[in-house]
């Protein structure tokens, strides 16, 4: 299952035919960056979770598994397969993942480390920012991608940050007067922990370093590189915060993508989804002798079917994403072949066409494009990456 925009549908269909696994794409709409082939399609409505759920479930013959590659589908897929019979996460596990603030609730009962919180009702934002402490993050309950996630520091951007997260949970579709969480805001770097879930168990998959600070006052993520360059014990850490949080929530299969902060008194969780990384940034990961890719691991587990196992991702990788750097049209990205050509470069994918109007966070929602590096170290990698980046040329008519 894949909304009509995904970055990923190309990734999971080559991994089905690699697979030699029969599949069919449910969508909201086209799914134009993908080759589909000979795969089947069926339409679904992503705001319509029991109707799309209950679509996906008649089909004949039954599916064997239904996978959601982005958090949109993820409660769909949950209910389909209970509908189906198939072993799957609870749909109950899988809404609180979808909703930060019970989310936060269920954490908060099993002691899992995490930031401290408040809901704030409508113009209660800045009260609520006081009596954590500033500094604080605003977000909406059920958004992603960092839409809508913003530090404040003082009672002023507080009254700014909820007026415009509001218009953007509106823009969304979303109820504008919905509460918003407050979080304290942690210190420290971030790290991305991949993994699945088997019998309630976590394998860990990769950990992935944000070598950029992620301070505020958006959350714009610009850089994965793995393996990670954090101590054993702490890296040790952060898986057992996630499996922790995954059990804390319910969840006890399937793919895990979780945010994590090395925090000054530990590590806590900042995020716990139920799917595997979002974008592209699958790309950057290879698994086993023949660097099977992450879309594959998914499948596989989800189809029960025998490989090489979960074995951690070897190489030293990375991926970049371009951010968008101001909102207007998008006349072209320069120097690609110049980026290319750097030493330890693999790809670089553009992902929004030149003349489409482009929004950067926190309203926006994608990227401009990815870059792909790998080397002997993460050192390298960030190195390659940053040389790269260096290269490309932005051009956007401002509106």
């Amino acid at each position: 299952m894949v909304p009509s925009g995904s970055y990923r549908t190309t990734d999971f269909v080559e991994a089905a035919r690699a697979l030699r696994i029969d599949l069919i794409v449910a969508s909201d709409g086209d799914v134009p960056m993908s080759d589909l082939g000979r795969s089947r399609s069926v339409i679904i409505d992503l705001t319509r979770i029991e109707w799309s759920a209950a679509r996906i479930a008649r089909l004949k013959p039954p599916p064997d598994a239904v996978v959601a590659a982005d958090d949109s589908g993820v409660v769909i897929a949950a209910l389909a397969l209970s509908m189906l019979g198939v072993p799957a996460n609870p749909v109950s596990a899988v809404l609180s993942t979808r909703d930060k603030a019970q989310m936060r609730g269920l954490l908060a009962n099993a002691g899992v480390p995490q930031p401290e919180f408040r809901l704030a009702a409508q113009g209660r934002v800045a009260e609520e920012a006081s009596t954590l402490g500033y500094p604080c993050v605003v977000k909406p309950r059920d958004l992603s991608a960092s839409r809508g996630v913003i530090r404040v520091d003082t009672d002023t951007e507080s009254h700014r940050a909820e007026a415009r997260i509001r218009a953007i949970v509106e823009d969304a579709c979303g109820d504008p007067d919905a509460r918003l969480l407050v979080e304290s805001f942690v210190p420290g770097s971030e790290v991305a922990v991949e993994g699945m879930l088997v019998g309630g168990r976590l394998a860990v998959l990769a950990l992935l370093d944000k070598p950029d600070p992620l301070d505020g006052p958006f959350f714009e993520e610009t850089m994965f590189v793995t393996p990670s360059r954090h101590d054993h014990d702490l890296q040790d850490e952060m898986t057992s915060l996630t499996e922790n949080a995954a059990v804390a929530l319910g969840l006890v299969t399937g793919p895990i993508h979780s945010e994590v902060r090395c925090g000054p008194d530990g590590v806590v969780l900042i995020e716990i989804a139920a799917r595997s990384i979002g974008g592209l940034c699958g790309r950057a990961l290879s698994f086993g002798l023949f660097g099977e890719s992450l879309e594959s691991v998914v499948l596989r587990s989800a189809l029960g079917m025998p490989g090489p196992g979960l074995d951690k991702a070897t190489a030293a990788t990375g991926a970049l994403m371009l951010p968008i750097p101001e909102a207007g049209t998008l006349l072209s990205i320069g120097g690609i072949e110049e980026a290319l050509a750097v030493a330890g470069i693999t790809g670089f994918n553009q992902t929004i066409p030149n003349g489409k109007q482009v929004v950067p966070l926190p309203e926006g929602d994608r990227y401009l494009g990815f870059l792909f590096a790998e080397g002997l170290t993460p050192e390298e990698v960030e190195r390659a990456l940053r040389a790269a980046q260096a290269k490309l040329d932005v051009r956007i008519q401002e509106r």
